[in-house]
């Protein structure tokens, strides 16, 4: 344990220590939201040796013994999403995690924009309710990997979400044409790869209780609906509904409030 043993280590930055023996890094220590890079390990486990890691990434470590690819991390138990290579079994990140710049100083390591380990770790595993450098440690509703939140996440996807599609993690295109980007496509549950699959108005008719909307829809997604009598403001929309779970193809919600000449204009929204 160059840097670490036996110890538990929240939110850490652990580079550039060595051992003559396992574990450059640490050795049976429990890692959340931590950062081990550049650590070096006379036999075994560069990064780390033994222990348990959660939200954590584990690169650009080396170890003498290179036979079985000991460079990053030797017996150690990933117990949720991370971010290391070789992988050690399903829910770990293999690709390189965009640190800013690799000098060997601190500040180095914090996440690029496009860096596919933001957004993408276990919210159940967080510790604390700040990274390491005091900032809010959960932005835009999911933890990223590693000890430093990117505090402008932008529209990045979550990565195994973007990789069942061949999608980049950046979520500004619009791989199908249909008017949704492809992080709005994932916050909608449809699938970016498929115009006819898309958050969008199908009807509004007159019932004898008021008007029916009815939307295109994804099982188990939660819509709201909004309504306005003047378009000229955006501001002027106002929530009449929400929690409504969504149904599989459609989902239909009649405004009983609608009784009079209007007019009406509504829009559907997810939570």
């Amino acid at each position: 344990g160059g840097g670490a043993a036996s110890s538990t280590l929240n939110n850490c930055l652990v580079i550039s220590n060595s051992t003559p023996g396992n574990g450059g890094g640490t050795s049976f220590s429990t890692l959340t939201n931590c950062t081990v890079v550049a650590n070096t390990a006379g036999q075994r486990g560069g990064g780390t040796y033994g222990g348990t890691l959660y939200n954590s990434v584990v690169f650009f470590n080396t170890a003498q013994l290179q036979g079985s690819n000991y460079n990053n991390y030797y017996t150690s138990v990933f117990g949720n999403i991370c971010c290391t290579i070789p992988a050690p079994g399903a829910g770990v990140i293999t690709n390189q995690p965009a640190f800013q710049v690799l000098l060997g100083l601190p500040e180095s390591y914090r996440l690029q924009p496009y860096s596919p380990c933001i957004n993408n770790g276990d919210n159940a595993c967080a510790t604390g309710a700040t990274d390491l450098d005091g900032n809010p440690r959960i932005v835009a509703d999911t933890v990223d990997i590693g000890a430093y939140e990117n505090p402008h996440p932008g529209l990045v996807l979550p990565y195994f979400w973007a990789q069942q599609y061949g999608l980049p993690t950046y979520g500004y295109d619009d791989s199908d044409g249909d008017g949704l980007n492809n992080w709005q496509e994932w916050k909608a549950g449809t699938n970016p790869t498929n115009a006819a699959s898309v958050l969008a108005m199908n009807s509004v008719t007159n019932v004898m209780s008021g008007a029916t909307l009815t939307w295109q829809s994804v099982s188990g997604v939660t819509y709201y609906v909004q309504r306005s009598s003047d378009l000229t403001d955006e501001t002027f929309f106002s929530s009449i509904q929400s929690n409504i779970v969504g149904q599989a193809v459609s989902t239909s919600y009649t405004d009983t409030t609608a009784t009079n000449a209007g007019p009406y204009f509504y829009r559907v929204g997810v939570q």
